[in-house]
């Protein structure tokens, strides 16, 4: 025990950015996730494929950047949420915002099998309901 104890004194201050970090991880996600499950168009799960922005893919060089910087940011929070799985944080939570964000083949497929899921489609109507949205049409598991 005694050895634990001098292993976090000596690294104190790393472990207290990895800490903040995480606390400033979840509260993003607290804050975005409501917020990105309102603005979800109702037949979001249950289209055959996904409608580009039009408004972005007209200027390629900030489309290019945008996909860049999202690409980016997506990799460093599924790192940290892989970190996250045995330091302080909450890993789950940081690795599916990770692959959120990150653009790769079937991820589409990926999303609509995990908010097919009957708890996490409740929730999520669950909180479009608060906000007065109409609930999510969730297709139908196979």
């Amino acid at each position: 025990m005694a050895d634990i104890v001098d292993l976090l004194r000596e690294h104190q201050l790393p472990l207290g950015w990895l800490a903040a970090i995480a606390a400033v991880v979840l509260l993003i996600g607290l804050l975005a996730l409501p917020a990105i499950v309102v603005q979800l168009p109702q037949d979001y799960f249950v289209r055959d494929r996904r409608v580009p922005v039009r408004h972005v893919r007209r200027h390629p060089l900030l489309w290019w950047m945008v996909a860049i910087l999202k690409n980016v940011l997506g990799t460093v929070l599924v790192v940290a949420g892989i970190a996250m799985l045995v330091l302080p944080g909450q890993g789950l939570l940081t690795i599916l915002m990770g692959l959120g964000l990150v653009n790769f083949p079937g991820k589409y497929a990926l999303e609509r099998w995990i908010f097919g899921r009957p708890a996490v489609a409740s929730t999520l109507n669950r909180l479009r309901s608060a906000a007065g949205r109409p609930p999510l049409a969730i297709p139908d598991r196979p």
